[in-house]
């Protein structure tokens, strides 16, 4: 099987991307599991983007505070210019945000913020974007995507990438030739036993990236999220509880119903404080309480969140709700340049599975869509510029045995890699 430009994941990054490349390419899209089953449908809270001018330094800043000024300066304005590009790219595609009664788009707050500046649909934000533009991508007719077919290898060649082996659910094994292959494979929760990630996200370009030396950067930057729904069981992904219901009022609480901390602060911060209520109290968890939110707000805006937890025995209307905080984002991943350019000649990685430095050591919450979308698009760009064809595989053998325990194996090799590099620091 051969194509222009392969793209190993169907996130947000995975999709737009495909979406900005230009209709004369032949592209192909894999995906591990069930198109919908990216951790990008789970994004609850929304996507940040510049209000105005008047916003840029107050943005920047808030980004830097969060990521302990470890960020990139560069890719953060980056981010930030492209933010109302990529906002009505979405709008164009049908992506329904929260308006007013005037049809003026609405802007929440979130934790770390200095101001409303996010963009939102209810509170699911991920799944209304991710969806849109899996259907606009599905529309296309020079785009053929497989969905159960998994990246176990990478074709390599001269330090070129020339594609990679793919496994089927079937079982098979078989290559893909292309001309540029973009990594788009999300996340590492499926490392961690308590992760808010879908369990089959193991890191598997990571994994190979340590495999052929490609370079990687602050893989032990992994954001843990305060707050998820504690319902006593391990090893399942974990719900989460948006940022956006403390950024409209919702306090934590200790086992005496005492509040401890400012929720607003940036999550490692909130995290780190729970983890010291809990140890204090010797707690397997605290509360999240939504008493000052009025009801027809947390019904509305926080719907999906309001009837799971009704549907696991919590109504938040009525009563505080049991969290903890749990593995939830990776800031560091396949080092790439500020086009999305791994360090091996035709290779590109886009999203959570890249490190372009916007994130720092600690990410703002809900600059994780945004900051995917921009470099995506970039990322797009940068292949249609330098557009040229590789030189065929001179010779490509597959030895099934090799990829047998292949996840099993990156959960084990990837997790490690973020244990030794944290010893480094």
């Amino acid at each position: 099987m051969k194509c222009d430009i392969l793209i190993v994941g169907c996130g947000v990054s995975g999709l737009y991307c495909a979406l900005n490349l230009p209709r004369d390419k032949n592209v192909i899209i894999i995906t591990k599991s069930e198109a919908e089953e990216s951790d990008s449908f789970l994004a609850q809270g929304g996507i940040c983007v510049l209000r105005d001018e008047d916003d840029y330094g107050a943005f920047f800043d808030d980004t830097l505070r969060a990521g302990h000024g470890e960020n990139k300066k560069s890719s953060v304005d980056i981010m930030i210019k492209g933010s109302r590009e990529v906002i009505n790219d979405l709008i164009a595609y049908g992506v329904d945000f929260e308006r007013d009664e005037d049809g003026e788009l609405l802007y929440t707050k979130e934790g770390a913020h200095s101001r409303a500046r996010i963009l939102y649909h209810k509170d699911q934000t991920g799944k209304e974007i991710t969806s849109k533009l899996l259907s606009a991508v599905r529309a296309l007719k020079n785009v053929t995507l497989f969905e159960k077919t998994a990246m176990v290898d990478l074709l390599i060649e001269d330090n070129e990438v020339k594609g990679t082996v793919c496994r089927a659910g079937t079982g098979e094994y078989f290559p893909i030739e292309a001309n540029y292959t973009v990594l788009a494979t999300g996340g590492v929760g499926g490392a961690f036993r308590h992760s808010t990630n879908f369990p089959h996200l193991t890191g598997d370009s990571i994994a190979l990236a340590m495999k052929y030396g490609i370079e990687l950067e602050n893989i032990d930057y992994v954001q843990i999220h305060p707050t998820t729904l504690y319902v006593g069981r391990g090893g399942d992904r974990k719900f989460l509880i948006s940022e956006s219901v403390r950024g409209e009022g919702a306090i934590l609480l200790n086992k005496n119903g005492e509040r401890f901390v400012d929720e607003l602060l940036p999550r490692d911060v909130v995290a780190n404080a729970i983890f010291e209520e809990m140890k204090k109290d010797d707690a397997t968890n605290v509360y999240l309480s939504m008493e000052r939110i009025p009801k027809e707000e947390i019904v509305h805006h926080f719907e999906h969140i309001y009837k799971h937890c009704l549907k696991v025995g919590f109504d938040v209307t009525k009563e505080p709700i049991p969290v903890v905080p749990a593995q939830h984002y990776f800031m560091g991943g396949v080092k790439v340049d500020s086009n999305s350019k791994t360090s091996l000649e035709r290779l590109y990685a886009v999203g959570e599975t890249a490190c372009n430095g916007v994130h720092g050591k600690n990410r703002l919450a809900s600059n994780s869509l945004l900051e995917s979308l921009v470099f995506a698009k970039r990322a797009a760009r940068a292949v249609t510029d330098g557009y040229s064809e590789a030189s065929p595989m001179s010779k490509i053998a597959i030895n099934a045995e090799n990829y047998t325990n292949f996840e099993a194996e990156n959960r084990i090799n990837v997790r490690a890699a973020i244990e030794e590099e944290k010893k480094k620091r």
